[in-house]
């Protein structure tokens, strides 16, 4: 499986992205999907994650009623919605899966990452 992020760049406070991850795996329907960010000098947090059903999401209590995730299996493809966005949100965002079958905001739990995508919030 490979995963390729894009979508990241500067916008300013209050503005809005969306985050892309394509998946290259002919099974990517088994997968659940996660997004984490790393910001400079920080640990690798868990942002998001989604099973092949939209009533199986996890979200970090900071990017609740803010960020949306979402997946269209048929593209083979993982979105992040974000709105509301905040200096704070500032961060590489990563994609990744893990065919675990069930949502985790585990690192370790994913197998396969995506190269990271730059998100720069301006005040």
């Amino acid at each position: 499986v490979q995963l390729q992020a894009s979508g990241g760049g500067l916008v300013q406070a209050g503005g809005s992205l969306r985050l892309s991850c394509a998946s290259s795996g002919r099974t990517f329907s088994n997968y659940v999907m996660g997004w984490f960010r790393q910001a400079p000098g920080k640990e690798r947090e868990f942002v998001s994650s989604i099973l092949s059903t939209i009533y199986t999401i996890d979200y970090a209590d900071f990017v609740k009623g803010r960020f949306t995730i979402s997946r269209d299996n048929a593209k083979n493809t993982v979105y992040l919605q974000m709105n509301s966005l905040k200096p704070e949100d500032t961060a590489v965002y990563y994609c990744a899966a893990t065919p675990l079958g069930r949502i985790t905001r585990v690192p370790s739990h994913y197998d396969y990452w995506g190269q990271g995508t730059l998100v720069t919030v301006s005040s």
